[in-house]
Formats: C-alpha cells, structure tokens, sequence
C-alpha cells in the first residue's frame, strides 16, 4: 500500500492490537494511557525485506527483555509475536518495509505507579523507503552534534529499547535538521562517543573497525550483524571507550541501524569538533555485504 506522506492515524490497512487484527483507523487509545504521560512503552523497529522481517527472534526478544527492565511482561509469547508479525506484514501486504511492535500499560491507573494497569500490545506494518537518500548516502550524511548526552545505566534504563531515552533523540535530530543537517551524534555522561539518534557509530581507523562499547545504550541488532560481517572479512573490530577527538584518525565514518541499514558519514560539526569523511573502501564493503545478506540489489544501492 503507498503510505508517503500520510499521516500515521489516518491510513488503510491493519494493526495487529491485542490479539487481533482492526482496521488501521480503529486501533486507537484514551488520552490517560499511563505510557503516554509516564513513557511506560517499551517497542521495537524491524525491517521487511521480501516479505520477510530480518532477525525477527532477535528483535521480538529484545522486545522481552525491554519489557522486564521496565518491571512489565509481553502480553505473548516469542511464537505468539512471529505468528502476530506474518499476520500484519501479510494482511498490509508489504515486500520491502518496516514493522513496529510496541507494548504499553494502558488507562487503568493514572500516577507513577501503575502495577495494576493492563498491558497492551500492537504491531503495525507500512512500507519503507531508504531512511537517507541514495546520495546521501554516496557522498556520506551531514550530522551535527547534539547538546544532550546518553544518560549513565544507573540513570537510566539504558538497555531497554524504551520510549523515554528517545525524547532526547527526537530533540537531537530537530535541531540537527532545522540547520540543515541529517541526523545528531551524541556523546555519553562521560563526554565518549556514543552514537546517533537511531544508530550505532563505526570508525574506520588504519584499516579496522572502532566502535563505542554499549555499555549506557543499545548494542544494536544491525550494529551486530555489521561486526559478523566485518570479521567473516578478516577486518579487525575493536569496541572501546572512543573520545570525539579520535574521529581526526578515521578514515571513514558510518552509521548501522534497522532504520539507517549501514549509511557512510561524510561530516560531523558542532561542540566537539568538525570533522570531515569521504567514504571508501570499507564503507561499501559493508553496505554491500549488508545489502547482500538481506537481500536487496547490491548494485543499486551502491549507485
């Protein structure tokens, strides 16, 4: 279904809520829902490529785990949320897309504390074009640093793909984009190298590839397949403490993500320094192995 530029209340189609699949409209809820004013959501991001979710078990038991962090539980299972999965992306008929599962506690109680509120669970499925443009991602996205840094693990659940830790993300990247720029990088508490507003960050430095520990933010999914990929080549991967003054070593930059799949970085700007890139070697070898491995034309996303 051609879903550009429509709004995501207001579509047709079917939303996976509670059990069942409704009409896209229907799957609403009342303005008192707990996680609308205490961020009690936790939800997930997957890609659809032909048809089929990339690392599906992965992604629903993160969903799990986040869930747990938050002190909920799914209301389904790890095959009740593969069967509910196949069920949106079938009904939406969708080839080349992004499903969105979300799990919330619902309107029973309205405060901080909500232990006897329901636990909801939807899924929604629409087409997905590349998040950056093809020629961004040539010549390497622009990106700002963001003024917000990711909060310490005992400020924080940090590990949970949760609501929440995104208001800063959201924050972040309006501000990148009302100068101009693509996306915001951030740092941590301690002033290291984080990652972007939906991304994990990779270094090419002499040859290998350095990236920030997850140690106060996600180990993404992507991020994980990028390192499989990049050793099954031989390069050498080194996840460490990274100070924003080490991008002056780097070669190529690039970003990985369900959103960003593996998109070069061609300059950062801001409060820690500017710093330029011209993507390379490395950086397409990674798309390409990427692109290969879930299937999409190798050829034209290196165009």
């Amino acid at each position: 279904m051609a879903t550009a530029g429509l709004p995501f209340d207001d579509r047709d189609g079917f939303i996976w809520y509670d059990g069942r699949l409704v009409p896209w409209r229907d799957a609403k809820l009342h303005v008192l829902t707990h996680a609308l004013h205490y961020a009690s959501c936790v939800f997930e991001g997957e890609r659809v490529y032909n048809g089929k979710v990339f690392r599906l078990d992965d992604h629903n038991q993160r969903l799990i785990n986040s869930a747990k962090i938050l002190g909920f539980e799914v209301p389904a299972s790890l095959d009740d949320l593969t069967r509910a999965t196949q069920e949106v992306v079938s009904s939406n008929n969708i080839v080349d897309g992004y499903v969105r599962p979300v799990a919330w506690r619902g309107a029973e109680m309205m405060g901080v504390s909500a232990q006897a509120s329901t636990i909801h669970l939807a899924l929604a499925a629409w087409d997905w074009p590349a998040y950056f443009s093809p020629e961004a991602r040539a010549k390497g996205i622009r990106m700002k640093w963001a003024k917000w840094a990711r909060p310490a693990p005992h400020t924080a659940p940090t590990q949970a793909k949760a609501a929440g830790l995104y208001m800063i993300c959201t924050m972040s990247k309006h501000d990148a984009e009302a100068e101009g720029y693509d996306d915001a990088l951030m740092v941590d508490w301690r002033g290291q190298l984080a990652e972007a507003t939906g991304a994990n960050i990779f270094l090419v430095i002499n040859g290998e590839l350095h990236t920030p520990t997850p140690d106060c933010f996600l180990n993404g999914i992507t991020r994980q397949t990028v390192i499989g990929l990049a050793k099954s080549r031989g390069i050498k991967v080194i996840e460490r403490a990274i100070m924003p003054e080490e991008l002056a070593k780097a070669d190529e930059v690039f970003l990985t993500g369900s959103a960003a799949e593996v998109t070069p970085v061609g300059e950062i700007v801001g409060a820690h320094g500017h710093y330029r890139f011209t993507p390379a070697a490395i950086c397409r070898l990674m798309w390409e192995d990427f692109d290969r491995l879930v299937g999409k034309s190798v050829q034209a996303s290196a165009a």
